[in-house]
């Protein structure tokens, strides 16, 4: 009779793992194609960034932790919960606030987060738990960490130029501008190492989980993970200028994008996997949890049908609330017109190299020079949008004063003038520039991204002007002119931002 019972109870945990699992693939299904868009976003990033392509391999990693906790799993019971439905709402939520602020990783990360929570909700917590490392290993499928690029070309250069030095290669850095023997290199986004760096994170987290029991071993391993990589570019850096003093600009830096992109990173990562091999505590066969010691629980269970149902319904919601607050333009002018500044008229662009900033998505674009009484030119640039949106924002990557391969590089920042953010940009010749960024966004003036995105978020959520506006003004170095100087002799000839914009835009 004990076999039979057995036999009976192990067939009614199949059958309700199977009405389950196919109660969250549905509502996993309604959640891609609520948000598709964002989805769409994601694959594409995974699958044309550089910088990103390490995302492609974060679901399958996924699919296999949960594969090979399968017979644990199987010594647990699905039980639908409701309390779950809260970490639904968190992550669309985080997702509406990624929408109305235009802030893209948000929207991500809260579409991430809805499936996560679809998962405690229709499997229940004690599931969750269970599965609670793939679940927050999924996190590593946003790309993320565009921040620490800056920091890490500055960590860079500080490595390469002692090296250099010690090489007896004269050398000469100006921001991320490095001139050594006969030839310029730009410590760019691209040659940062922040793509190592994320790549070795997430590897080393996989790592730290499967391979070690001890935190303060994990916690060293990541350390170690993250550490190298970052000295490891410096020293590959370095190897390429050095190469090009003997080998030539050209045939360096291809091979250096050869032995990069196919060598580098996995040598770095043998020598982690090496090094912290001996301090392995965790054998590859021991049991990812206990299934005894996580009960199902005892309240707030509801059938798992109705708990797709919510899900799937309490995400629409959120679509249809962020479709509600989208939609509203500011009414703009057929055209617009540059303003005229008291003491300066307008003249032709430069030819000598040209600038201008980069806003694909806006509504209007102008640039204009003016040159004052002493000869002295300056460049307004304007950009318009009627509203900000997917694909239309004011500040999203790849955009403003710096366009992705457009011959412009950024070497350092500067002193703000007069409220709005500063830096010395470079192009082939050298032509220097001096360029003083404001933004205009739900009637309020600022120079920081991050209020920005904050004013549009207020805007979108609770009613505002819907429009923004992005006021560069630019000024070349040289020929008997200090373009800071220019710049602000200019802007006090031009008056008020708000003033200068509203004025542009009616």
């Amino acid at each position: 009779m004990s076999t039979a019972l057995l036999l009976r109870t192990g067939g009614l945990s199949v059958a309700r793992w199977r009405v389950h699992l196919a109660a969250l693939a549905s509502a996993s299904l309604a959640i891609l194609l609520l948000f598709r868009h964002d989805v769409a976003d994601l694959t594409h990033l995974w699958w044309t960034s550089t910088t990103y392509g390490h995302c492609l391999f974060i679901l399958p990693v996924v699919a296999w932790l949960i594969w090979i906790r399968r017979h644990e799993l199987a010594g647990l019971t699905p039980a639908a919960w409701w309390p779950g439905l809260v970490v639904v709402a968190a992550g669309c939520f985080g997702w509406l606030l990624g929408e109305a602020a235009g802030v893209a990783g948000a929207r991500h990360f809260g579409v991430v987060i809805a499936m996560q929570g679809a998962v405690v909700t229709i499997l229940g917590p004690h599931v969750a738990r269970a599965l609670l490392f793939p679940l927050c290993y999924a996190f590593f499928a946003v790309p993320f960490g565009e921040w620490l690029e800056p920091p890490l070309q500055q960590i860079t250069v500080s490595i390469v130029m002692p090296l250099l030095h010690l090489a007896g290669v004269p050398a000469a850095v100006e921001g991320v501008l490095i001139h050594a023997g006969p030839y310029y290199f730009e410590v760019a986004e691209a040659c940062s190492g922040s793509k190592f760096v994320l790549s070795m994170v997430a590897f080393a987290a996989l790592v730290a989980n499967t391979c070690f029991r001890s935190w303060r071993r994990r916690a060293a391993f990541m350390a170690v993970a993250l550490i190298v990589p970052i000295l490891a570019n410096g020293v590959r850096a370095f190897g390429t200028i050095l190469a090009a003093q003997f080998v030539g600009l050209e045939a360096a830096t291809g091979f250096d994008h050869i032995v990069y992109g196919w060598l580098f990173f996995a040598v770095v990562m043998g020598a982690v996997m090496a090094g912290g091999w001996r301090w392995f505590d965790r054998a590859p066969d021991e049991p990812a949890f206990d299934p005894a010691a996580l009960a199902p629980p005892r309240r707030h269970r509801i059938g798992a049908l109705s708990a797709a149902l919510l899900v799937a319904s309490g995400a629409a919601l959120f679509v249809l609330w962020a479709s509600a607050i989208g939609g509203r333009s500011q009414p703009l002018p057929a055209q617009l017109q540059l303003p005229q500044v008291l003491g300066w008229s307008r003249a032709p662009l430069s030819n000598r190299a040209p600038w201008e900033p980069f806003y694909p998505g806006a509504d209007h674009r102008l640039i204009g020079r003016y040159v004052d009484g002493r000869g002295h030119a300056v460049d307004l640039a304007i950009a318009v949008f009627a509203r900000q949106g997917e694909g239309k924002e004011v500040i999203s990557y790849g955009t403003g004063v710096l366009r992705e391969n457009g011959g412009w590089v950024r070497v350092a920042s500067l002193p703000a003038l007069d409220g709005g953010s500063a830096m010395r940009i470079t192009a082939p010749g050298p032509v220097q520039r001096v360029v003083v960024t404001w933004y205009r966004v739900a009637g309020e003036v600022t120079s920081s991204p991050l209020v920005v995105k904050l004013a549009t978020l207020k805007a979108r959520l609770i009613g505002g002007e819907p429009a923004a506006v992005a006021v560069h003004l630019s000024a070349e170095d040289g020929n008997g002119q200090d373009a800071t100087a220019a710049v602000s002799r200019f802007r006090s000839a031009l008056g008020s931002i708000d003033r200068a914009t509203a004025e542009v835009m009616h």
